[in-house]
């Protein structure tokens, strides 16, 4: 291995995809690297490909691969920098106990840029205080994100985001003035104009939990895109290719995103080995990795309701139920009935109800971190947060400048649908969804995220739900107490429920 001391601004631990790209990334821009993986080729294929991409005119290396984490250290500058890409769990806690044993020290900085879980990152802070800075930054786009420019949320002390902060700006994802991806896939020839894609977000695990509720709200977004596309298949018995074009077509107006554009491209594609359009060649038995898990069990004990994002999960655990789903259908009827709108109808339905339900799920992802800052003291920037995500990301979208505009002009803004632009959104949209909902029934077409949405919002604009019949059964059976519309808020009661011709009740 090749060993330069202490001349490499940053360090890795970790060289598989994420961590080879994000390197490259760096050395882009101008900054010298050092790797360590325990798998020598790893090391070897990030020289390689720094070697081949090395741009003209740039003699030296820019990479130096290391044999261990003691000459890792040695060649880094002070303080040292050391970004740790490896699984999430106890590989991160190894890597760090390794470190701190090849001599790391007290003011170096160790980010973890894995999908590690906000308490995690919470736990470490706190754990490896005075032996090393721990600060966790998650990273959003995949290997290409990682490549040409991520969406970076960081999250730790504050000292060490002054330290990292010219280099995450540098390698982050760009936008311009209207909030729209400047992009490049071109090695050696980085994006340095624009707005970048990343910003400091708070204390301990604040980064990592953000980027969980991205993965949240991607599950719902992802679920919602795929209804809309049974929906259309099923009611107007359109192609794949054909609902490809659609979409195209929705990608040019309110519903742009990264999102759609590439469902575009899929419903297009051809199987090579077949002829048939490659979705249809695909088993439907989706996977997850556990976070948009994660923010459904977060918002579930917080309180929050996010029920897109929960349904979405649901969604996919339905769908590894293969041999059941066959067994069930037929076993199984629906009792059917077809619509009477014209087909350019039920396409403009189905477009007005993605967008009201995607308006939705975001409104309850903003929900959900407005209730973890007051649950772990971060004060969270809400319109930085939609402006990283704006590039970069998965959830990449336009309408991501509508929702940062929302927040910088309201900073304590409830929800996302009491907006004047989200609120006149829905005002005007919302037939759609309703339309979509009642034809997906209709037709036995399972849109659990539609339904989802529909009925939060419908539940957010009632001043009244049936919560108080909720309230005085679990007073009946279980003494529970309940308020009452014309006491002082936080006082109880209790009633010895009674009826006619029968014994009182006796509740415990």
């Amino acid at each position: 291995m090749q060993t330069q001391n202490q001349n490499c601004n940053i360090g890795f631990v970790g060289l598989g995809v994420m961590g080879k790209n994000l390197a490259l990334n760096l050395a882009d821009h101008g900054y010298r690297v050092a790797g360590f993986d325990l798998d020598a080729a790893k090391i070897q294929d990030l020289l390689d490909t720094e070697a081949k991409e090395r741009p003209a005119g740039v003699d030296a290396p820019r990479m130096v691969g290391c044999s261990s984490m003691s000459e890792l250290l040695n060649n880094l500058v002070k303080p040292r920098v050391i970004v740790v890409l490896v699984p999430a769990g106890a590989p991160v806690d190894a890597v760090c106990h390794n470190l701190i044993e090849a001599g790391l020290e007290a003011d170096d900085i160790v980010v973890d840029c894995g999908n590690s879980q906000w308490t995690d990152t919470i736990r470490r802070e706190q754990e490896y205080q005075g032996k090393f800075k721990f600060f966790g930054t998650a990273v959003s786009g995949g290997e290409v994100g990682a490549r040409f420019g991520p969406s970076l949320m960081p999250g730790g002390d504050a000292d060490s985001w002054k330290y990292l902060k010219p280099m995450w700006e540098s390698v982050a994802a760009k936008v311009d003035a209207n909030g729209k991806p400047i992009e490049t896939r071109t090695p050696g020839q980085p994006v340095t104009e624009g707005e970048p894609c990343t910003a400091y977000l708070g204390p301990n695990g604040a980064g990592h939990y953000v980027k969980m509720v991205h993965n949240g709200i991607e599950y719902a977004d992802m679920q919602l895109i795929c209804e809309a596309y049974h929906l259309i298949r099923s009611l107007l018995g359109y192609e794949p290719a054909e609902i490809g074009k659609l979409f195209e077509k929705w990608n040019q107006g309110v519903l742009n995103s990264y999102l759609v554009e590439i469902t575009a491209d899929i419903l297009q594609q051809q199987d090579p080995k077949t002829g048939a359009p490659l979705v249809d060649m695909i088993l439907d038995s989706a996977g997850q990795k556990g976070t948009g898990r994660w923010t459904s069990i977060s918002a579930t004990q917080m309180g929050v309701p996010a029920g897109i994002i929960s349904e979405s999960v649901y969604a996919r655990a339905l769908s590894t139920l293969t041999a059941e789903r066959e067994k069930a259908s037929q076993v199984l009827v629906a009792q059917v009935q077809g619509s009477d709108l014209s087909n350019e109808d039920i396409e403009n339905a189905i477009e007005n109800a993605l967008y009201c339900a995607k308006i939705c799920a975001y409104a309850q992802g903003f929900q959900i971190m407005r209730a973890a800052q007051e649950e772990y003291n971060w004060e969270l920037n809400f319109s930085d947060i939609a402006r990283i995500w704006r590039g970069g990301c998965i959830i990449r979208a336009s309408f991501l400048q509508k929702i940062a505009d929302a927040f910088t002009e309201n900073h304590d803004l409830e929800n996302l649908l009491l907006s004047d632009y989200f609120a006149n959104a829905m005002d005007n949209r919302q037939d759609g969804l309703r339309k979509a909902v009642v034809m997906a029934a209709q037709a036995g077409v399972p849109v659990p995220a539609f339904y989802s949405a529909l009925a939060y919002f419908d539940g957010y604009r009632s001043e009244i739900l049936p919560a108080n019949l909720l309230q005085a059964q679990r007073d009946y059976f279980g003494a529970h107490t309940y308020e009452r519309v014309d006491a002082e808020p936080g006082e109880k009661f209790h009633t010895q429920w009674q009826v006619p011709g029968r014994p009182e009740i006796q509740t415990k």
